[in-house]
């Protein structure tokens, strides 16, 4: 292993959880799991597409069905650009504002939210603890339930709870009350589906089909109606994931960001606007 290899964490864990959430939230996202982090917050959206009421109402909106690819593009968008440049940035509060106009125009529930917010703080950990190339310290852990706090309290999402123990309480507890099979979560988890195996040949999208469905837990298959992959495929992508963790472990740490914005975007290939991302009948 390099001798600077962490050096990132050696940095994080001199600095406060509290205070310093952004700071920490930008160097895990950026630099130490930025495709880990892209990964699972993957997972963590389609995993809020398995309650009933969150799937109507993406399912009325359409953008799922007509526009899969600009949605995926304009919810990492707004969401990255608050991690990387702060929610008091002006780049962050322009996307704040932008994403609270979007969902202003719908009558959404505050638990829904809630949940919807909880997922973006436990999923990473949980597939960091998994498949991650080094496990997150405490104030790693700590630092994204602050940093997603404060967002949420931007986002006037109200009873956010007070400690990282219990918003996980809420997260599970939320999870075993909401997740059941609705024909909307089958066609918001198919379009969603469609949309990562766009990502590849043709010729690739069959055979990975079942390798997406083992990527997802047996609750949120369940709610989906989909099929339940085998035991050996589970096994054989555990295997591939933690593999590719002890082969990113030796390699060196990142000496440039790796955000989703740092890249080219399918949907805006000139750029794009802060103000102008989202449609304007909603996500």
């Amino acid at each position: 292993m390099l001798p600077n290899r962490y050096q990132n964490l050696n940095r994080i864990q001199q600095l406060d959880p509290v205070t310093d959430h952004s700071q920490i939230y930008y160097l895990m996202s950026g630099y130490e799991f930025s495709w880990e982090m892209q990964r699972s917050l993957e997972v963590a959206l389609m995993r809020t597409y398995c309650v009933p009421s969150i799937s109507k109402l993406l399912d009325q909106t359409k953008e799922f069905h007509q526009r899969p690819q600009k949605r995926y593009d304009d919810t990492s968008i707004l969401l990255v650009e608050i991690v990387k440049w702060g929610y008091e940035s002006d780049r962050g509060q322009q996307a704040l504002q932008r994403m609270n106009a979007i969902h202003g125009r719908f009558k959404i529930d505050n638990a829904d939210f809630l949940y919807v917010l909880s997922t973006f703080i436990y999923d990473p950990i949980d597939w960091n603890a998994n498949f991650g190339w080094r496990l997150m310290c405490e104030q790693e852990k700590l630092a994204s339930f602050y940093f997603w706090r404060e967002v949420g309290k931007r986002m006037h999402i109200e009873n956010i709870p007070e400690t990282y123990a219990e918003f996980e309480h809420y997260k599970l507890d939320y999870e075993k009350e909401n997740f059941r099979y609705s024909d909307t979560n089958r066609r918001i988890g198919e379009s969603t589906l469609a949309l990562f195996l766009s990502w590849f040949p043709w010729w690739m999208r069959q055979p990975l089909k079942p390798i997406i469905y083992a990527l997802l837990d047996e609750t949120m298959l369940d709610a989906f109606g989909f099929q339940h992959p085998s035991p050996w495929l589970r096994s054989v992508m555990v295997k591939i994931l933690k593999f590719r963790a002890k082969f990113i472990h030796w390699l060196p740490p990142r000496t440039q960001t790796n955000f989703y914005i740092d890249s080219p975007i399918r949907s805006y290939p000139n750029g794009y606007e802060i103000a102008n991302v989202g449609s304007e009948v909603g996500f």
